[in-house]
């Protein structure tokens, strides 16, 4: 029986996940997620998520994920069919009626892939015979060896303009099948059909059960008009939904999360087929879109995988621009735990170049080097014009503000507006005034709500004369560096939530003083709104949303202190009373910072100076207080 998508979708949000699965698994609420032990493997401490929200589960000690329909196949070895009438009888649901013609349209492409399957296997031989001998020395000389071409089931169409149609008319296919398939061309004049693959390698595209779709060639004539050709979109194939060696990629990161459940393995997205092969023969899971910007379909697939997936496109100018229409197309569908990455192979090489030249580990070196989406977002916009006139600066504030407008996600677009203003005000500092005291604030927010880069208190006192040998993003850089007692109250409020509770409105409105905090301190709020306490291992959660990276490079920067707090010899409550006051006085310094922007917005007037005079002093001694020994000795 053929199931429409309106019946899965409302089956689905009829039946929240965790209802299904905790029938066989003890189940335990864990913030937004529901955790236990794995129904696959054998462990003792839990591994096995399931997320309502988000309509599925994920199993870290087995790699596997899925819906509910899914998890019915796996666990009691139903066929689809029957996983879905048993869950639609739990729902009430009446099963739909048989549908003849979808259930014709079920056969023509069974037909259809039967043939693509066939056609698959004859290129794979011709490779093989004498005529593909350009193409195997073309493989060689891109150091593809020969016992790699059957894993990714290499082929070539030789020159014959009806070598594979004679092939398959034989074997009984139909010429009217084979240009359904997108084998055959039919000529507008009403001629007869010839093979759409010519003198080409060919590269089979998968869906993601493995069953061949579509392919892609690769022409040996240097003369030839398109080097690269793709299929045709047919019943089979949708070019804006796939990806090419998606099947092969999903089998690498489920064995990679399967070996290391606590690390985040890297998703790339590259240019190319022979990028995809290079990176999957080096262990890293890796798809391509097929000669089309990513689409958001895609976009959608990739998240299904992995929270921040890394694009690497080539370092030239047509993969600047992939990646600038990348980011267009993602920032409105971004969300906390859903992103992307982007890195670039140094030398202007792709991929393959790389393992070619350097091996498999200077590959995975290069491709774990990654730029956050907002810091490319921000270079991007940085670098459309010369910013060197009030005019071009506005205009670059502007395009900033606009970018961060597109997330349709209000929490993350305020954060990051917060951010992308720090990076700039960082860009262009501002002199200091009034005795040096209050630094940065020079942009304001463009929404009302008055702006001061956190982590740049104390001006230009602590930064000292700009080196004019720096470069102005390497400076920004140096400006906007994590302090180490932002990071140590942080790090603190993650391992104990309760902590924070008594500070939720603070948490969600001032974070941790620094907006490179404010992912984390959105989701520790966000917890805390979920009752979330000291006993549930808040940086599981963390890590499952792909930021274990960052709070790994948090806890580095707190460790450049001795922060009592963090000492778990320490008394709990004496901890506790020591971070509360750490983390007042940065909420203190916060208020007191938008309250002096406030000011600088108004007319200058005695009084507003006499305010202004105040603030910056109280600033001033709250900064000094929290980096010297006050709050240390305090709790001795």
């Amino acid at each position: 029986m053929r199931f429409d998508d309106h019946f899965l979708d409302e089956l689905k949000q009829r039946l929240r996940p965790s209802d299904v699965i905790g029938k066989t698994v003890k189940l335990r609420r864990q913030g937004r997620e529901y955790a236990g032990l794995s129904p696959f493997t054998k462990e003792k401490s839990p591994s096995f998520f399931v997320n309502d929200d988000k309509g599925f589960y994920h199993c870290f000690s087995s790699g596997k994920h899925g819906d509910i329909i899914s998890y019915l196949q796996e666990t009691e070895r139903l066929t689809f069919t029957e996983a879905v009438e048993r869950l639609a009888a739990e729902a009430g649901m009446a099963l739909p009626e048989p549908d003849a013609r979808a259930a014709q349209e079920d056969k023509k492409r069974a037909g259809l892939s039967d043939w693509m399957e066939l056609a698959a296997a004859w290129f794979e031989g011709e490779l093989r015979r004498p005529v593909g001998q350009a193409a195997r020395d073309y493989l060689k000389r891109r150091a593809l060896p020969e016992d790699q071409w059957s894993r990714f089931r290499i082929g070539f169409s030789p020159n014959g303009r009806t070598a594979l149609k004679d092939y398959l008319i034989a074997k009984g296919a139909k010429p009217a099948e084979l240009v359904d398939a997108g084998l055959l061309i039919a000529p507008e004049d009403g001629g007869q059909p010839y093979d759409r693959f010519r003198d080409r390698i060919i590269f089979p595209i998968t869906d993601t059960r493995g069953k061949v779709v579509s392919f892609g060639g690769r022409a040996m004539d240097p003369a030839a008009r398109a080097k690269y050709l793709n299929g045709p979109e047919t019943t089979l194939f949708h070019k804006g939904r796939l990806l090419y060696g998606l099947y092969e990629a999903r089998k690498l990161l489920h064995a990679a999360q399967a070996a290391a459940p606590t690390e985040q393995t890297p998703m790339l997205v590259v240019e190319g087929y022979m990028d995809v092969i290079a990176c999957q023969r080096a262990g890293l899971p890796a798809v391509a879109p097929m000669g089309t910007a990513m689409t958001e379909e895609q976009m959608e697939v990739l998240w299904r995988l992995h929270p921040e997936p890394t694009l690497s496109f080539d370092g030239d100018k047509a993969g600047q621009r992939a990646a600038s229409r990348a980011i267009d197309r993602a920032l409105p569908l971004l969300k906390p735990g859903r992103s992307f990455k982007f890195s670039i192979v140094v030398g202007g090489k792709d991929p393959d170049d790389v393992l070619r030249e350097q091996g498999p580990a200077a590959l995975k070196s290069q491709l774990t080097q990654t730029t956050p989406f907002v810091e490319a977002l921000f270079n991007r916009e940085r670098d459309l014009e010369p910013l060197d006139t009030p005019e071009r600066k506005a205009g670059f504030k502007q395009r900033l503000r606009a970018a961060a407008g597109t997330i349709a996600d209000k929490d993350l677009s305020a954060a990051y507006r917060d951010d992308l203003y720090a990076k700039l005000d960082a860009l262009f500092p501002k002199p200091n005034a009034g005795g040096g005291q209050g630094g940065g604030g020079s942009w304001g927010d463009g929404g009302g709500r008055p702006f001061v880069p956190r982590g740049q208190w104390r001006g230009g006192r602590d930064r000292g004369p700009p080196d004019p040998g720096i470069r102005g993003v390497a400076r920004a850089e140096i400006t906007t560096r994590l302090k180490p007692f932002h990071a140590a109250v942080a790090i603190a409020a993650l391992r104990h939530p309760a902590w924070a509770r008594p500070y939720d409105e603070a948490i969600e409105r001032v974070g941790f003083g620094d907006p490179r905090l404010s992912t984390l301190a959105h989701e520790l709020f966000e917890a805390l709104a979920d009752d979330i306490g000291d006993d549930a291992p808040f940086r599981a959660i963390l890590e499952r949303k792909g930021l274990g990276d960052h709070v790994a490079e948090v806890e580095r920067v707190a460790s450049a202190i001795d922060a009592p707090f963090l000492d778990p010899k320490m008394e709990p409550h004496r901890a506790k009373a020591l971070w509360s006051a750490c983390y007042e006085a940065l909420v203190e310094i916060g208020d007191s910072e938008r309250a002096l922007e406030a000011l600088r917005r108004e007319a200058v007037t005695a009084g507003t100076l006499a305010a202004t005079r105040d603030l910056r002093t109280r600033i001033g001694a709250l900064e000094r207080q929290i980096s010297g020994l006050e709050f240390w000795q305090a709790a001795s």
